[in-house]
């Protein structure tokens, strides 16, 4: 059982995968910030533009 634990708690095998999955939640959270942030400012954009057209 000993070395069964040991070898449990050395195997990095997971490490990279769990690294991954951080960086790729960090990127998503960045992207979804920027585009809300530029939504948001197309839309004024746009509904100020149609309004100086009318």
């Amino acid at each position: 059982m000993n070395n069964f634990l040991s070898k449990l708690w050395s195997d990095e095998a997971g490490q990279d995968v769990a690294e991954y999955a951080m960086m790729l939640a960090v990127v998503l959270v960045i992207v979804m910030g920027t585009i809300h942030l530029i939504g948001s400012n197309a839309s004024n954009v746009f509904s100020n533009v149609g309004s100086a057209i009318q």
